[in-house]
């Protein structure tokens, strides 16, 4: 097995194991968590795929990986504050659940 085969499959478990938590999790930070596991999966497979090629690595897609860094931790920013506002709002850290002062916020 070549080293790019090692990232690209290594991205495909992390990609699926943080889509099984985005579905399967209630929690609000679980749901966070998971978006970054399929983040991070991406770019294991970006970088396998930038270096299967013969005259080096590819500066491409590292340069993606870059960018999708810092779009990663503005997205992980943003789940957060999310997260803090439902739960000022309703006292509840789960989607599913019903709030409990009986309004229906």
């Amino acid at each position: 097995m070549s080293n790019y085969l090692v990232y690209v499959a290594g991205g495909a478990l992390l990609y699926a194991l943080g889509t099984y938590g985005l579905l399967a999790r209630r929690h609000l930070i679980h749901k966070v968590i998971s978006a970054n596991f399929m983040g991070s999966g991406v770019f294991l497979l970006l970088i396998g795929l930038g270096n299967r090629a013969e005259g080096g690595p590819d500066p491409v897609p590292q340069a993606m990986v870059l960018t999708g860094i810092v779009v990663t931790v503005a997205l992980t920013a943003l789940g957060l504050a999310i997260a803090k506002r439902y739960y000022t709002a309703t006292g509840l850290t789960n989607l599913d659940d019903e709030p409990s002062g009986g309004e229906g916020r």
